[in-house]
Parts: C-alpha cells; structure tokens; sequence
C-alpha cells in the first residue's frame, strides 16, 4: 500500500470526529471509563483517608516503623489521586471531588481508631487487594477502548501495588 494510500485510510469522516474526544478516543467510552475511574478515585480517597488515621493513631512496638510508613504510604496515595483526577480530566469529564461523591462511591470503606499495628497492616493489605481489582478493571476497560494513556497508568499502578501487596502481607507472615 502506497504512503497517500494509508494514509487516506486514516481519515476521518465528519462523524467520526463527532463521536470522540480531542484526544481521538470515542466519548461514549470514555464516558463509560471516566464513571470506572471515578469509582476508583473515590476509593484512593477513602484509601487516603484511613492512611492518615494509621498514621495519627498507631501506638505500639512498631510505632516509629509503621508511623513512617503510613506516612509514605498516604503521601504516595496523594500522587495517585492526582494522577487519577488529571487522567478523568483528560478524557473529558468531571472528576469527583466531594465527601460525599466519595463516601458513596468508594470501594474502601472507612476505618476509625486502628491504634494496632497488625490491624492497621491487615487493612491496607485487604485494601491494596480491593484496589488492585478495581485497577484491573480499569486496565481491562481502557485497553477495550485502545485507550494507551489510562492504559499504561492502570498498568504502572498495579505493578506497584502487586510489589507492595506482597510486601505488606510479608509483614503479616500471610501467602500471597
């Protein structure tokens, strides 16, 4: 196939264009990923949330331990939110950005006073498990709709959650 041949393959129709977003993915799909997303902010909220609990409320052998690593863990967690807020964005729509946007749509409920370390290590070990599904969901979505950019965020996302997952349950002496 000659170059001006592919490359009158490529262009678009009136209504073609009409039916995606200025970045060329169609708007109903994105729509539809956007709502997934949505969900999944919620839940890394909610998530944030609980992070903040542990880490103002830890007591215990392992306080300076866990102390830090709550800490990392919930400013990680607000990278994430962003990451996710901007890539909604991108697609078009509206994140959510309300508590109660949150409260009713997370996945992660929310947790009060865990002052135990083991405690506080199991949530964020159950949580990361919830996280990773709703992850893989997205992944799964975007990847439908040849959406690279949450593709690839989603893919990076749950590389690192697996690594930690694995980690956390080490810390609880749990098999993965």
């Amino acid at each position: 196939m000659t170059y001006l041949k592919r490359c009158r393959k490529f262009v678009r129709t009136k209504a073609t264009i009409m039916d995606t977003n200025r970045i060329g993915l169609d708007k109903a799909k994105t729509k539809e990923l956007s709502e997934h997303l949505n969900i999944l902010l919620s839940s890394y909220q909610m998530h944030y949330q609980n992070l903040r609990g542990l880490h103002w409320n830890i007591q215990g052998e392992n306080f300076f331990e866990l102390h830090v690593k709550y800490e990392e863990l919930y400013t990680r967690a607000q990278v994430i939110i962003v990451e996710i807020a901007e890539r909604i964005l991108t697609l078009g729509a509206t994140p959510h950005h309300t508590f109660s946007d949150y409260t009713s749509n997370s996945l992660i409920k929310a947790h009060q006073n865990i002052t135990d370390g083991k405690e506080g290590m199991t949530y964020i070990a159950d949580a990361y498990q919830t996280l990773l599904e709703e992850l893989r969901k997205c992944l799964t979505f975007s990847g439908d709709i040849e959406d690279e950019g949450t593709n690839s965020l989603m893919s990076d996302l749950i590389s690192e959650h697996e690594k930690e997952a694995w980690m956390f349950n080490s810390w609880l002496k749990r098999k993965i």
